[in-house]
């Protein structure tokens, strides 16, 4: 079973335009509305791959019902604590000649009373079958070393992590040796204290690093360049498949998405990376953070290229 967790979901609002000119009126050409959050987005993602998911955290106002209207609406199942206030909405301004950039709302207010009931659920759902997702930002009223508590809980309840966060999240829940991470290019530079671009001897000293701490997989995830596997017995590129790019949000919860339906499935290595880099690719084809189908993931997939580092 693949529990995500969401603890701070948004509804996503993506805005295309020509290009933004700050202090003036902009014109919108295209509005794309999606219920996100990362762990909700990797659920989103195994449900177009065929897979299953409980998604659980927090939701709360009418968002939040939407949120849960439309993951049942898609046939995915939810288990969400409610709280207080409102669920945040994010704005993404997708520029034709440019980048995206964010804005990003603040989410409710979450008291110790609601985090229990979470960790409870979560509990609940943990056994040797189990992999839960942790992924994103969290709410105020939450502390950062919560994806270290959950990861110890499961792993009492003999289930596996996959933790996909940045900053203090991501550094104190590394204490915990979650079984899985995927991290981008960008995070690991903040975690290494470092501005400057990472080369892929530097990553692969990372990799290194946490696999002699336990961590059983790691994927390193960059952009333009592809994405960096390493596990026991390999360290393996894969270069990104060139397709036209509509939107960039959402890849790397589309790249989660297929390692943790790949691990469910019980694929092998070269699929598993197959799978990653052909979900990820056909996510920037879509607008908002909606996933690929799975008819354009089985065609990209026979474009990957798995070479082994040197």
């Amino acid at each position: 079973m693949i529990v995500t967790v969401t603890m701070n979901p948004a509804i996503d609002k993506t805005l295309e335009l020509e290009q933004l000119a700050k202090g003036e009126v902009n014109r919108i050409r295209y509005v794309e509305l999606d219920v996100g959050g990362k762990g909700i987005n990797v659920s989103k993602t195994i449900s177009r791959l065929g897979g299953k998911s409980v998604a659980t955290g927090f939701i709360a106002g009418n968002n939040g019902q939407i949120i849960r209207n439309e993951l049942e609406r898609m046939g995915i199942v939810t288990d969400f604590v409610e709280v207080a206030g409102e669920t945040r909405t994010n704005t993404k301004i997708y520029e034709i000649k440019g980048g995206v950039t964010e804005l990003n709302e603040p989410g409710p207010e979450i008291g110790t009373e609601s985090l229990e009931k979470l960790l409870q659920k979560i509990s609940g759902y943990v056994n040797e079958e189990t992999i839960v997702v942790l992924a994103g930002s969290v709410p105020s009223g939450v502390d950062k070393d919560i994806y270290k508590k959950i990861t110890e809980m499961v792993h009492e309840g003999g289930g596996r992590v996959f933790l996909d966060a940045d900053g203090e999240l991501f550094v104190r829940g590394l204490e915990a040796v979650p079984d899985m991470i995927k991290p981008n290019r960008e995070e690991l530079q903040k975690y290494m204290g470092t501005e400057e671009p990472l080369e892929e001897k530097e990553i692969k000293e990372f990799a290194e690093e946490m696999l002699h701490k336990g961590i059983s997989e790691i994927a390193v995830s960059m952009g333009s360049e592809g994405a960096l596997f390493f596990g026991e017995g390999y360290q393996l590129k894969s270069p990104a498949i060139d397709v036209k790019v509509q939107s960039t949000v959402g890849a790397g919860d589309a790249m989660v998405a297929a390692m943790v339906y790949s691990h469910e499935q019980n694929l092998d290595r070269e699929e598993q990376i197959r799978c990653c880099m052909a979900v990820s690719a056909g996510a920037v084809t879509t607008a908002g953070t909606k996933p690929p189908s799975k008819e354009l993931v089985e065609e990209l997939k026979e474009q990957v290229e798995i070479v082994i580092l040197t």
